[in-house]
């Protein structure tokens, strides 16, 4: 049984490098939502997280609104197994998916077929499934021929179609977003949507952060 419990999270995160910092950039990591103070060794860090307590269960559809800096994105990753919080305690059970960053671990000097197996395995895809599945994964980017030539030649919008094919193939019980997936023109987004909507009816636990509360309904009703 799917399930995600945190207790009293906090969590600090190291800036390194951070003696310059000016009055001006201190302003701005308030104003955004991180509350940057010094440790007894003079290090800086930011607090992205204060005493988050929280319990989701099996079928849960959680919608994560807030400005710049609130926190969503970090919230996302302790649920993720990403960060480990400095204090509190986070249970999380059940398989993952995260589309918080389709595109990490695309290489851009690697071909487009090369990249989907260094994809898939970033997401513990089983390379046999990914062998089976090339074809159709390769016609649901639309990139053609362009699949055997370097990452670095494609346009933004191919980058992001070949992530999106590879990052949709995920069938996970626990499935993290981060705000709503644009890829493509108007057809290819019509066709991303219908494969996202699925990968989300699929899912046993839904999270979602946005800025807009009109998105986090149109995902979680």
């Amino acid at each position: 049984m799917s399930r995600i419990i945190l207790e009293n999270v906090t969590l600090d995160i190291p800036i390194y490098n951070s003696q310059g910092r000016s009055l001006k950039k201190t302003i701005m990591g308030i104003t955004t939502g991180g509350k940057i103070s010094s440790t007894e060794n003079g290090n800086t860090v930011v607090r992205s997280l204060d005493d988050i307590s929280l319990k989701i269960g099996p079928k849960e559809r959680v919608g994560l609104v807030g400005h710049n800096g609130a926190g969503k994105s970090t919230l996302l990753r302790v649920m993720g197994r990403v960060y480990t919080p400095n204090a509190g305690s986070a249970i999380i059970e059940g398989t993952i998916g995260s589309l918080i960053d389709i595109s990490l671990g695309i290489d851009s000097e690697a071909t487009g077929i090369e990249n989907i197996f260094l994809r898939g395995a970033l997401l513990g895809i089983p390379r046999e499934k990914l062998e089976k599945e090339l074809e159709n994964i390769i016609e649901f980017s639309e990139l053609g021929e362009f699949v055997y030539m370097p990452v670095r030649t494609y346009s933004s919008g191919m980058h992001l179609r070949l992530a999106f094919a590879v990052s949709t193939m995920i069938n996970p019980e626990i499935l993290l977003m981060d705000k709503w997936l644009s890829v493509g023109d108007k057809n290819f987004q019509n066709k991303a949507e219908e494969r996202l909507t699925s990968t989300v009816e699929n899912s046993d636990i839904l999270i979602l952060a946005s800025h807009s509360q009109w998105l986090n309904q149109k995902m979680l009703y």
